[in-house]
């Protein structure tokens, strides 16, 4: 048995784990640097609050990322606990075809989609980002949903049944609270894939009035240069939501990760 770890252990090992995450801060450091040089820190930030429509952008990809965390995480946990704790011909077959999609990228699907969506008339309609998104998401989140539900004892399943549960109510009062953590997990990822997503929104989303805060640093590119400290200091306010989701959901999100990647 190893014994309680001393001051000193303490210190060295938090200084071995700085060293360590140092590389990974640095591309953050840049940025942030970045967006201090040209005009400066104040007026580099207040161009980018001013100068662009940051405020309705915000909006735009926070209604696209609510839609698309909304229908992930409904499809993924329906889909999970089907083929995680449910019994039916072809499960594997059907959940082999699904995890096809992790190969597939989203500039593969373009031809369809703009065909898609052109006959459906859906251009400046936050569905046509939303649904395509959603649907490239989902293969990841239902594997990593699939093997978390996979973890989940049967007899507490089954105990549930015998207590007068269906298959959907045991879902909803035993599944989904034991699955908070990859809740997290969920929620995080597909936020993160939905509010990063550039070439959806350009493409179908044409109107100004519909843009996303992705296309925030083309305000300050033109064709013969562009303004790089007020790009920077534009992807650093892109950025912050992204960091406060995940710090928020941290906890939950590192074990439903590693308990949703290990079966």
């Amino acid at each position: 048995m190893f014994g309680r770890p001393t001051a000193r252990s303490r210190i060295i090992s938090q200084v071995i784990v700085t060293l360590l995450i140092l590389p990974f801060l640095l591309p953050l450091i840049a940025i942030v640097a970045k967006s201090f040089e040209g005009a400066g820190f104040v007026k580099n930030y207040v161009a980018v609050l001013t100068k662009t429509p940051l405020l309705q952008s915000t909006l735009n990809s926070a209604v696209i990322s609510l839609g698309v965390i909304v229908l992930v995480y409904c499809c993924t946990m329906l889909a999970a606990y089907a083929f995680g704790k449910m019994h039916f011909a072809g499960k594997k077959l059907v959940f082999n075809a699904i995890l096809v999609g992790l190969v597939l990228p989203t500039i593969a699907l373009v031809v369809p989609l703009f065909v898609f969506v052109s006959r459906l008339d859906l251009f400046n309609n936050y569905l046509a980002v939303i649904i395509p998104l959603a649907t490239t998401i989902i293969p990841f989140t239902l594997l990593l949903t699939r093997n978390y539900l996979a973890g989940i004892p049967d007899e507490i399943l089954e105990a549930a049944r015998i207590d007068g549960c269906n298959s959907f109510s045991a879902l909803v009062r035993i599944v989904l609270p034991l699955a908070k953590p990859i809740t997290a997990v969920l929620i995080v990822w597909a936020f993160l894939q939905s509010w990063n997503e550039f070439f959806l929104p350009l493409l179908f989303l044409p109107d100004p009035a519909f843009g996303t805060v992705t296309t925030i640093p083309l305000y300050f590119t033109s064709t013969y240069g562009s303004d790089q400290p007020k790009i920077f200091a534009a992807l650093v306010l892109i950025s912050l939501p992204i960091v406060i989701a995940y710090l928020s959901l941290q906890k939950f999100f590192e074990k439903g990760l590693s308990a949703g990647a290990i079966k």
